[in-house]
């Protein structure tokens, strides 16, 4: 029987690199401290929806100015939840991205919904707004938006047309903690914002979570039965939902990572626009367009290269971590060229992107010498 133990690549390698993606040990040099905090979670026997979640829930609601937080089990969760609360279903179309990952499209079919994707535009890897209108139809419900590595989508063009059009905005922010445009910060431009605090983003826990914003009422009630199993009180449940919540414990580690966050992504953004300033002068590199006025937090820092796949088995020889987000987009992954019939082709800009991407750590315990190094080997790969 075949292994089908897909874990993160970074998981997988035994190889030891000098300069890493993977910085987990070194953000949690600290543990020690958090397994005190728990300790208390644990005598006091606060496992389910304690004390901790509800804390965790209006720090991160203050940090991303909304008016409501709701955590859940996951990011994917979060999307999931986030459709099921505006009443999508029963083949509602919401219109996407192709340049994301599967938990964006899986939410969409879980909410028995069909996906229909946009193509995204060069100059900032994000869905294309002008080119969204064609795809609405009669049984367009919502457009779900990705802000792409923590970069967020032109929102004014996308609000115009969703109002235009009277649908609904969901955005996946799992990419985008601590992010804004123009002053409003990620997940505060649709109806509901989602987010992740899987162990990769720059706001992580030590397993799976998630997050809900929303500055609706209706909605954030509607989500917190949602994501307990519609119960009112203990013995009653006012609509159906599923069991999709954040552990206590979970809330704990996010509590104490959510202190550190601000450092954590000035450090990113720090590292992220020297690579910048050095690569810029590279024939051979394109830069995504930086704008003014917005705040990137760079999940990924991600590049268009030639000779792609050459140039990330150099980097890997000489000890740089590289990666490829993601060689294959969503419609031409196999279970939605099967099911609607999406080809080769039938969006270029994503498809290039896929082809010539690739991401660099910039993570805050990224130093400048290991900055200068990967420059260096970029350099002399491309002058080769």
């Amino acid at each position: 029987m075949k292994n089908f133990n897909f874990l993160p690549q970074q998981y997988k390698r035994n190889k030891k690199f000098k300069i890493s993606h993977n910085y987990l040990t070194k953000q949690f040099a600290d543990y020690k401290i958090i397994f005190k905090k728990i300790e208390k979670v644990i005598k006091f026997n606060d496992f389910t929806l304690g004390q901790k979640v509800n804390e965790f829930e209006k720090n991160f609601a203050s940090n991303m100015k909304a008016k409501h937080c709701i955590s859940v089990g996951s990011g994917t969760d979060a999307i999931y939840l986030a459709l099921k609360t505006l009443g999508l279903g029963n083949g509602d179309e919401v219109i996407t991205t192709p340049y994301t990952f599967y938990a964006t499209v899986n939410a969409i079919i879980q909410a028995d919904c069909k996906p229909k994707f946009a193509d995204i535009s060069y100059k900032d890897f994000n869905i294309d707004p002008n080119l969204i209108e064609k795809k609405i139809t009669k049984k367009t419900k919502a457009i779900l938006v990705v802000h792409w590595s923590g970069r967020i989508c032109d929102m004014e063009k996308i609000k115009n047309i969703a109002k235009k059009h009277k649908l609904f905005i969901v955005e996946d922010a799992c990419h985008a903690a601590l992010a804004y445009r123009k002053g409003t910060m990620a997940g505060n431009f649709g109806d509901i914002g989602c987010f992740s605090l899987h162990p990769l983003k720059n706001l992580n826990v030590w397993g799976d979570g998630g997050m809900i914003i929303t500055n609706k009422n209706i909605y954030a009630k509607k989500l917190m039965l949602l994501r307990n199993h519609g119960l009112k009180n203990r013995n009653n449940i006012e609509i159906f939902g599923v069991n999709s919540r954040l552990d206590t414990i979970q809330a704990v580690v996010a509590n104490h990572v959510l202190k550190k966050l601000n450092n954590i992504t000035n450090n990113r953004i720090k590292n992220a626009k020297y690579l910048d300033k050095k690569l810029r002068t590279i024939k051979e590199i394109y830069i995504p367009e930086r704008l003014i006025g917005t705040k990137e937090v760079f999940h990924l820092y991600c590049l268009q290269v030639k000779n792609r796949n050459k140039l990330n088995k150099f980097l890997l020889s000489k000890g740089i971590d590289a990666k490829i987000h993601y060689p294959i987009p969503m419609h031409l992954q196999k279970p939605c060229r099967k099911q609607f019939g999406y080809k080769k082709g039938d969006f270029p800009i994503t498809e290039k992107v896929c082809s010539t991407t690739i991401s660099l750590p910039v993570h805050e315990f990224i130093k400048e010498k290991d900055l200068n190094f990967m420059v260096t080997q970029i350099k002399k790969f491309y002058s080769k």
